[in-house]
């Protein structure tokens, strides 16, 4: 009997310590109950409560989780029905708060976006809610932090995934979208055509321009050239005379380095004189006062005999 009681309190220990050891996973939060009231939280890792007297009534999941909302059927302020997908992300921050603040958070968020999603497509015509998906969230989720604040539960992110009209509408839309993207390739063409007409008259103004200057530079560098040819032309004659006044002036030089003086450079003056008269058509015209300069050296005479 001694063993029999031993094996029944032992496994009775065993049963007892299992049932008071409670092991939870990471980012999993368990809420206690000690005989029906809030006792503490169960944190991730191992967790020690008392069995029959402690309750684990409920585990929360403290990632961020998604709730999808049934799409909802709103009229819009110009009488059209919509139908609306919304995507809720939301996070657990107050596990105590979840639990006793609401029995079904995850209701409680999709009924709060159906109600407010009501009242906001109301306010908003057909183009202002097709094209306000971002004033649409922001709103929703302004509404939701008001009203979860209360529950432990934060909202992150609310998503509007798709906005469908009715079949007419949409019909219609599509129609009006096919005109405006025919009127827009038309204005496109347009302007493609009146900016190619520009081009092309800005180009040939270009090639005019371009043109006249070219001939203008052309005309500019001829008479440039003909003036340095005219220039080059007269220096030569220039330096040509420099050249002869230089000779010339040298050889009177060695005339008088070799002791000549006046009256004999004028005799040979006219010595140069007399072979130049040779000839029946050559005139020679004498200066008065030569005459008298070759009298005085009495060479006169001598250049009348051979002229007679």
């Amino acid at each position: 009997m001694d063993y029999i009681l031993l094996i029944v309190i032992l496994i009775f220990a065993i049963v007892f310590v299992a049932m008071s050891v409670r092991i939870v996973p990471q980012q999993v939060v368990g809420v206690v109950e000690r005989l029906g009231k809030f006792q503490k939280l169960l944190r991730p890792g191992l967790n020690i409560v008392i069995p029959v007297i402690d309750r684990v009534r409920l585990y929360h999941d403290l990632r961020i989780q998604q709730a999808n909302v049934p799409p909802q059927t709103v009229i819009t302020k110009d009488n059209v029905q919509v139908q609306i997908d919304t995507i809720i992300f939301y996070q657990v921050v107050g596990p105590e708060q979840a639990t006793y603040g609401i029995s079904d958070y995850v209701m409680g968020v999709r009924n709060i976006t159906t109600a407010t999603l009501r009242q906001i497509i109301g306010k908003l015509e057909l183009d202002e809610t097709l094209s306000g998906r971002e004033k649409i969230s922001a709103e929703i989720r302004i509404a939701l932090d008001e009203a979860t604040e209360k529950w432990g539960v934060r909202i992150e992110r609310v998503e509007v995934v798709d906005i469908k009209p009715p079949t007419d509408i949409q019909e219609a839309m599509d129609k009006q979208m096919k005109a405006e993207r025919n009127r827009r390739a038309i204005i496109l063409e347009a302007e493609a055509a009146k900016q190619d007409m520009i081009l092309r008259a800005e180009g040939d103004k270009k090639s005019n321009i371009l043109k006249s200057e070219g001939e203008k530079e052309a005309r500019i560098l001829q008479a440039e050239g003909f003036k340095r040819s005219q220039e080059l032309e007269a220096e030569g004659q220039a330096k040509a005379i420099q050249l002869i006044a230089e000779a010339e002036r040298n050889r009177i030089e060695q005339l008088r380095a070799a002791g000549l003086d006046e009256q004999i450079l004028v005799y040979k003056s006219f010595e140069a004189l007399k072979e130049i008269s040779q000839g029946p058509a050559n005139k020679v015209f004498i200066p008065s006062g030569a005459v008298e300069t070759l009298g005085s050296i009495g060479a006169i005479g001598e250049m009348l005999k051979v002229k007679s």
